[in-house]
């Protein structure tokens, strides 16, 4: 089934609604996965246009913030795994987000239902190098990082 929505556009129903898109991240064109969490009849939740359309907005400003997460994410991993001690080739010694950047790919923004916390909701997904099994995930609220961890806390 496909709906052609207002603010997410054209999207197909699988267990939620999804669409590829391409959305600019630090001057690259990247193809992503937009998944909005709903129900079949395609109505979503005000809030869930809200934290999309913010998020859209305040796009470019929140790149580094997102950036910086992930790098202090990875250094706290390295360090858990004791990498920083012993050597680990999939975790080398990174100190600039621009070493990360080059670590990472965007992969996909998540939409959830809007009542489970207050304010904007969004989780972003990345695949990275160090980790290929569990990627990266972000969850932002009023587009600040509020938790960074495996994908699976952004799904």
């Amino acid at each position: 089934m496909t709906i052609n929505d207002p603010i997410f556009g054209e999207l197909e129903y699988e267990y939620g609604w999804t669409k590829d898109t391409t959305i600019r991240f630090f001057g690259k064109e990247t193809q992503i996965a937009l998944m909005i969490d709903g129900e079949e009849d395609g109505k979503f939740d005000e809030n869930q246009y809200t934290a999309y359309q913010s998020l859209i907005q305040n796009w470019d400003d929140l790149q580094p913030s997102l950036l910086q997460s992930i790098l202090d994410y990875y250094k706290q991993k390295r360090h858990e795994l004791g990498y920083d001690i012993g050597l680990n080739e999939n975790y080398p010694l990174v100190e600039t987000t621009d070493q990360i950047l080059d670590m990472i790919t965007l992969d996909g923004i998540v939409v959830p239902y809007a009542d489970i916390f207050e304010g904007r909701d969004i989780r972003i997904t990345f695949n990275c190098t160090w980790d290929i099994e569990n990627g990266v995930g972000l969850r932002l609220l009023n587009e600040k990082v509020l938790e960074v961890g495996y994908q699976d806390i952004a799904i």
